[in-house]
């Protein structure tokens, strides 16, 4: 069964930089799909959650693909006048991968600089569905944040429970002692866009003394 970690512990104070926090947000990053031949319940959310940033007067990053769920967030933020920052390796550039209607286009030399600017940029993160790249992303920013080099508040929005067999999986990397039980609340869990965006705003971002707890 899968839990909510951040309710089941009560560690957070000891990482928090304040125990009674109301973030800041100005910039998201939103990692998701590049496919377009996924169910249209995705599709739903990620216009949703376009739209939602843009009412919020919160600037979307992601990684200006012109497909699937990176389109469709990025062309429903910009509909209802919001703003879209998308930052993407040249070589992606160079095949025509990129969204040519973004209010700003960052090009990188390499993945390696684009997910570290992403996060470098953004105050909070939220994880749409996706495949191997959208993993990637989540996997390796909720590491940075178990290290201490993240410190601001990761949400995966898991639409049609499609998360579900990786929260298991992490579940049981903390129940066999892979992680510590502290770990779990590196990230939160939405099933809407809205919880997603309410979810940024109210949980406190780390102290950077959570790097004393990475080790088992």
């Amino acid at each position: 069964m899968i839990r909510d970690f951040f309710s089941n512990y009560g560690f957070i104070r000891i990482f928090a930089e304040n125990e009674n926090p109301m973030n800041e947000i100005k910039n998201v990053c939103v990692y998701s799909a590049s496919s377009t031949k996924i169910d249209a319940a995705y599709f739903k959310a990620a216009e949703e959650l376009g739209h939602l940033l843009a009412e919020k007067n919160i600037n979307l990053i992601n990684g200006a693909g012109c497909l699937g769920l990176m389109c469709s967030i990025s062309d429903a933020a910009l509909a209802a006048g919001g703003t879209v920052t998308g930052v993407i390796p040249r070589f992606m550039v160079e095949q025509g991968w990129h969204h040519r209607g973004l209010t700003r286009l960052i090009e990188t030399d390499s993945m390696h600089e684009r997910k570290q600017l992403m996060a470098t940029m953004s105050d909070g993160v939220i994880a749409l569905p996706g495949g191997c790249g959208t993993l990637e992303e989540l996997l390796e920013i909720i590491t940075w944040k178990q290290l201490g080099l993240y410190l601001k508040p990761i949400v995966i929005l898991n639409v049609n429970g499609f998360y579900n067999p990786l929260l298991e999986m992490l579940e049981q990397a903390i129940e066999q002692n892979f992680m510590r039980k502290e770990h779990g609340a590196i990230w939160r869990v939405a099933n809407t866009p809205q919880e997603a965006l309410d979810l940024l705003y109210e949980t406190p971002c780390w102290n950077k003394d959570v790097r004393k707890f990475a080790a088992i």
